[in-house]
């Protein structure tokens, strides 16, 4: 089987709740979603997506994603789908870095593995297991009196699982946190995430003014080192997102014991063969994960459950249902949150189909 075309695709896709908001000043309103369709000369077709959280998140941003997708595409055509290690070495060779741009291009080749194979993507993972994921839902950063409300509606939706983004002033900040765990429930999990907005001093002041709240604080600082100072000075649950940007920093956190929960965002690793590598390292580094991916669409919320359903349920710390953000889908077949929990599909591949007409025309087209 060989790659013999790929169609590059732009959607845009507005938030349902208009703005979502986290620390520095950053806010977004709607996702730039770029979805590859590959096709090989065996006719199987797969998909995938990679939605940056706007430019100034992560090193990613939505039109670097195309002009990435123009200078890699050439080099894939005439390649096996599902010799995936081999796919991934040949992107390292042709383009340096950029992890975020290949993700797409993995994914839709998992799904044509998978759809070869006549097996969903999460027995190719490892076999699905357990019973459905919980799901967390973000908290915009907002005023406090806001964000509790936030969290009771979204408490009356299903959800227990809950991540307040906070990382602005310490007061407020901790006014937020208090706020919001004051009404939590028996059974629920709140995160503190400060997406790396807090100085290291100011990070300590947070812990310790929150000592006795039942909470987790996520990525409080920049960098790996200042985390690592933060999480030596408090009890509370440590989860590390953006610091831990590849196989290398994970090998040296599990060192370290730098943390208890590390996301996994699909997209930071590169798409699904990355990912698994890291989710199995922290399991069997005894660290819990949270499967995400920075935004997107059916077909990413797709890749997320599939990974999610093939972690062994004690490792599943959390799972991003990315799709429920937005006031409508671009697939059919494709997962959906049912109160706060969300299962992977069972079809062969990805298990979805995208709507052509929610797609449009194709972009770009390298064959």
């Amino acid at each position: 089987m060989k790659i013999s075309r790929i169609l590059v695709y732009c959607v845009d896709l507005p938030l349902k709740e208009g703005t979502y908001s986290f620390s520095g000043g950053r806010s977004i309103r709607s996702y730039d979603s770029t979805v590859v369709r590959i096709e090989t000369d065996e006719g199987l077709v797969g998909y995938g997506e990679v939605c940056p959280l706007g430019p100034a998140y992560l090193p990613a941003y939505a039109a670097g994603v195309r002009t990435g997708i123009a200078e890699l595409g050439p080099h894939l055509i005439g390649l096996d789908p599902t010799a995936l290690g081999v796919l991934n070495r040949i992107m390292d060779r042709h383009l340096k870095g950029h992890a975020y741009v290949k993700s797409p291009i993995d994914m839709a080749c998992w799904d044509i593995l998978g759809k070869a194979a006549g097996l969903s993507v999460s027995t190719l993972l490892g076999g699905r297991q357990g019973e459905a994921i919980d799901c967390y839902r973000a908290i915009s950063l907002d005023t406090p009196e806001r964000m509790a409300e936030s969290a009771a509606a979204y408490r009356a939706e299903g959800y227990r699982r809950f991540q307040l983004k906070v990382g602005s002033d310490v007061g407020t900040d901790i006014a937020r946190i208090e706020a919001v765990t004051g009404n939590s429930k028996p059974g629920e999990r709140v995160v503190a995430d400060a997406n790396g907005g807090w100085l290291a001093h100011e990070a300590l002041r947070v812990v310790d003014a929150i000592r006795g709240i039942d909470i987790a604080v996520e990525q409080p600082c920049l960098s790996y080192e200042e985390n690592l100072g933060v999480r030596r000075h408090t009890p509370h649950p440590f989860v590390l997102d953006e610091s831990i940007d590849s196989p290398a920093v994970l090998i040296r956190a599990l060192g370290d014991r730098a943390m208890d929960v590390v996301n996994i965002k699909i997209s930071k690793y590169g798409g699904l063969t990355i990912s698994r590598q890291m989710r199995d390292m922290c399991v069997a580094g005894g660290v819990a994960v949270t499967i995400e991916d920075s935004g997107g669409s059916d077909i990413v919320t797709a890749a997320i459950t599939h990974l999610a359903h093939s972690t062994p349920e004690q490792f599943r710390f959390n799972c991003s249902d990315c799709n429920s953000y937005l006031g409508h889908g671009i697939a059919d077949g494709a997962p959906r949150r049912v109160g706060g929990r969300i299962e992977a599909p069972d079809g062969p591949g990805l298990g979805v189909s995208p709507e052509p007409a929610r797609l449009g025309d194709p972009v770009m087209k390298i064959e």
